[in-house]
């Protein structure tokens, strides 16, 4: 029986410069040109690398599913602290749990991550054959062993409930040979297996790119900084705690936090000396920048700025954190009283650089794995480390306990991590439940403020908030949901009757 998903990518090559991404080379698909062509050398087989990079972020099915990108504005739109506009184009069926009735989303992520693997098993399999230098087979190799390891993070973290709930619970399907449309489909491998191949990958890719140094900018290349970062997600999931903070802090030794400035500059750059992975976009090659119509809620060019915050999540910062500027009232025509998160802008040309992996992750995983490991005085010295730099207040070990400095650090998680695509995995990984409270007054009433209109008059309006307050069957959000889980598109069930068995 014939996989639907899996099939050969075209092969084309897209060099990402420092300055952006920059089209390099377009071929025609690999089943048009001769395999031997193809991965006969080790240079071919980089382009092919940097077009399957290219592929996951840059291939539209709509405009709200903008390339890899769209899997992590899923995760923002189901968790707490993002109040969708719903009636604005793109994530309603996230925010509102019915992610199930959207075939062309399920789709776009499992076909997303399987041809990027599929690719991946190309080159990692091809690849010591090819000619060339061992130092440059090293490199790539190592770069698709890490990304194939990510894309299965992926779907281990939203196909399935966590690790830590049952190791055994049947995830997905497992590939590493390379496949096309007449390959027999597999079943679903279990978490534990699925993991297993994640920890093989990664700890090959750490071997073979001990001595890659990637071009100055290219941020989009996988190095050792990746690759320990991709670890520590991975021991954060299956509770390895000292593993975790350990590749953490390998992870983000040399990325500094960002200034003030920066933090409000728009996270739209990849030159950002916090970030240690993103993918870059300019004028002429900017698909992945869609996202930011759905992110950015402050720029006139912004067509759906639909992901408002939470009235809620705005309490929880300090007045002297920096974070705390970002947040204003919108006064415009038809959305006052939504709260505006301006922690993501457009460039002046309508692009923005897609962030993937900030040191500042790093430090809340070394906090969260060294409070769960029983280290308590490191946990708080990391969280406190991260919150010297936003200028928030410390937090005191005094009179709290293990558990209280755990949800303190998930707190800031949720504070420093906004719209970057944690919100879901998190509540997944956690195995807590989607927290969303009506901000009302003390008679239940929407809370009101006041704003300006156009003419510059004071008007009192009604806060806007959360308009999703419970699953669609009406019952309460709990723990280990089904409604939380990415579902695996029909036309892969239709076409892989293997995969359930």
């Amino acid at each position: 029986m014939k996989i639907n998903i899996i099939t050969p990518l075209f092969a084309t090559a897209v060099l990402l410069m420092a300055s952006g991404c920059k089209k390099e080379l377009t071929t025609s698909p690999t089943t048009a040109v001769s395999e031997s062509l193809i991965y006969g050398d080790v240079n071919n087989i980089e382009k092919v690398l940097n077009g399957t990079w290219a592929y996951m972020n840059d291939t539209y099915f709509t405009y709200a599913n903008p390339g890899y990108s769209t899997i992590l504005r899923t995760s923002d739109a189901m968790g707490d602290d993002v109040a969708i506009i719903t009636n604005k184009y793109g994530y309603r069926d996230a925010y509102e749990f019915t992610l199930a009735n959207n075939q062309t989303r399920l789709d776009a992520a499992w076909t997303i991550l399987y041809k990027v693997i599929n690719n991946c098993n190309n080159i990692i399999t091809k690849i010591d054959a090819a000619g060339g230098s061992a130092e440059k087979k090293a490199q790539v190799k190592g770069q698709a062993l890490a990304l194939r390891a990510n894309s299965y993070l992926t779907l281990a973290t939203y196909y399935q409930f966590s690790y830590l709930k049952d190791p055994n619970a049947k995830a997905v399907p497992i590939y590493t040979e390379p496949t096309n449309s007449e390959t027999q489909g597999k079943p679903k491998s279990t978490l534990e297996e699925v993991y297993t191949l994640i920890n093989a990958d990664l700890a090959e890719a750490e071997t073979l790119l001990q001595n890659y140094a990637r071009p100055n900018g290219a941020k989009y290349k996988i190095n050792l900084d990746v690759v320990h970062g991709l670890q520590a997600r991975t021991f954060l999931n299956t509770g390895k705690w000292a593993a975790a903070a350990k590749s953490a802090a390998e992870a983000r030794k040399n990325y500094n936090y960002m200034s003030a400035a920066n933090y409000t500059a728009g996270f739209n750059d990849l030159s950002n000396g916090e970030w240690i992975w993103g993918h870059g976009q300019q004028p002429d090659q900017n698909t992945a920048s869609y996202s930011f119509h759905y992110l950015d809620v402050t720029s006139p060019n912004s067509y759906y700025y639909s992901f408002m915050a939470d009235p809620n999540f705005k309490l929880l910062f300090e007045d002297n954190d920096i974070r705390s500027k970002l947040f204003s009232w919108d006064e415009q025509a038809g959305r006052e009283g939504y709260l505006r998160y301006a922690k993501f802008k457009f460039r002046a040309d309508e692009t923005g650089d897609i962030v993937l992996m900030r040191s500042s992750e790093m430090t809340l995983i070394q906090a969260e794995a060294s409070a769960r490991n029983g280290d308590l005085n490191s946990a708080v010295q990391y969280l406190n480390e991260l919150r010297q730099a936003r200028n928030a207040a410390p937090f005191s070990l005094s009179g709290n306990t293990e558990s209280s400095l755990i949800d303190a650090i998930l707190i800031e998680r949720r504070k420093e991590l906004w719209g970057e695509g944690f919100a879901l995995s998190d509540i997944l990984r956690t195995q807590t439940a989607v927290v969303r409270k009506p901000y009302t007054d003390a008679t239940g009433q929407p809370i009101k403020i006041d704003i300006k209109d156009k003419n510059g008059n004071i008007q009192s309006v009604s806060t806007r908030q959360h308009t999703t307050l419970k699953f669609p069957d009406g019952s309460a959000f709990k723990p280990n949901s089904p409604y939380y889980l990415f579902k695996i598109p029909q036309s892969e069930l239709n076409t892989n009757p293997e995969i359930n068995k």
